[in-house]
């Protein structure tokens, strides 16, 4: 019988764990951390992810945890508001929906292990991978332990350990700005309506909302030339300048309790292979995606979806190492211009940001004119989301 070894217990490996063990297919499952519990894990799932997860029977899983749809998306620009989008989007359609990520893992891993073909090791890093006669056949641990498999899978994410080894590099898209990550208690207005602002004011941006396990979530856009150092600013007093009224009186009033954020380096880019014999790359590992419009969780379930169909009917025969090595290109070549297209839309996004930050006078014209020219603005913005959340492809699970 072949054995799988997958590399990563997120929202790739585990879900691609799971499918495979359901269907006769002997599974081992390595995560280096001992819990699913992150400073940041992603949480926003767009219409295509919940798809996705429906196909996989995990609609029920994702109603029993922390979770929370977003009513609407609001921006503002120079603390006036511009515009303002409804969720869901589409007619008839499924709303953004913020799911709580180490508790969505926790149950697909209690569903995977209902599976006798499944078994997971937590706690232990993947050293190096294995080779025979210039293929991958499988991994050695950082305990000293040697585990063959047919095919290895490299779900490790953006840093992986697993490209690396299998020397497949990734080309990085220049990125001018992080992440400042910071969490604090919510407000009376978010636990009413979680609305997800965007707000540029001056050459300041950031965005906020509720998250899934009820506080508020902000992320600072921190660019390279920015003038002061970030450690050294009294972020109550900043996040409220940057804010309307109703917002800045939250963030003074959380003044003692704003801890210094989390920095999150922004990585980009696209791996020109995805494979090579006996091995594969999906979600993060492969293509880390931009944070714009929270496609990384999304992407990932989508690949996972694809590598499923070509993979699953020719795990269940009797081990074919050429047919395995077959798949492979087959899984990039479907999921691959998806991936180019929504990061060449994330990139458009910034750019259009980067233009509103550098030009005071665009946005003073467009804060003011913001009455005139409301409509037109949230068309723009609407059309370009609608690609974003569904996607470009129809992807459908059929094992």
């Amino acid at each position: 019988m072949t054995q799988v070894v997958i590399v990563g217990a997120g929202p790739a490996g585990l879900t691609l764990a799971m499918l495979l063990a359901q269907r006769g297919i002997s599974v081992k499952l390595i995560e280096a951390s001992r819990t699913f519990r992150r400073i940041f894990r992603g949480e926003a799932l767009m219409p295509s992810g919940l798809e996705a997860i429906d196909q996989m029977g995990l609609t029920n899983l994702v109603a029993k945890i922390p979770h929370r749809p977003l009513d609407a998306w609001e921006f503002y620009i120079e603390q006036r508001p511009i515009f303002r989008v409804e969720e869901p989007m589409e007619l008839g359609g499924k709303p953004c929906t913020l799911i709580s990520q180490p508790a969505f893992l926790a149950a697909v891993i209690d569903t995977a292990n209902e599976s006798k073909n499944f078994e997971s090791i937590q706690g232990t890093a993947v050293r190096e991978l294995l080779w025979q006669a210039d293929r991958v056949s499988g991994v050695k641990l950082s305990d000293g332990r040697e585990i063959a498999a047919d095919p290895v899978i490299g779900a490790d994410g953006r840093n992986s350990i697993v490209r690396q080894q299998a020397d497949l590099s990734l080309q990085q898209a220049p990125q001018s700005f992080d992440i400042l990550w910071f969490k604090l208690a919510t407000s009376p207005k978010f636990a009413a309506e979680n609305v997800f602002y965007s707000m540029l004011c001056g050459r300041d941006g950031f965005g906020v909302f509720q998250g899934s396990e009820g506080n508020l979530q902000v992320g600072w856009s921190l660019h390279q030339d920015d003038p002061v150092e970030w450690q050294q600013i009294d972020w109550a007093q900043k996040l409220a300048a940057a804010a309307p009224d109703w917002l800045a009186t939250h963030f003074q009033q959380q003044q003692g309790a704003i801890d210094r954020p989390l920095l999150l380096s922004i990585v980009v880019g696209r791996c020109p292979r995805w494979h090579q014999p006996g091995l594969l790359l999906l979600g993060d590992a492969v293509h880390p995606m931009s944070p714009i419009r929270a496609q990384g969780i999304n992407m990932a379930l989508r690949d996972v979806v694809v590598a499923a169909n070509h993979l699953v009917p020719i795990l269940q025969q009797q081990t074919d190492l050429a047919a395995i090595d077959a798949a492979l290109p087959l899984i990039q070549a479907e999921r691959e211009p998806e991936i180019i297209q929504i990061q060449q839309l994330q990139q458009a996004e910034v750019a259009q940001g980067e233009l509103m930050r550098n030009y005071p006078l665009l946005r003073y014209g467009v804060s003011r004119l913001a009455p005139l020219l409301r409509s037109r603005i949230r068309q723009s913005w609407l059309d370009r989301q609608l690609q974003l959340r569904q996607g470009f492809a129809r992807v459908c699970l059929k094992v």
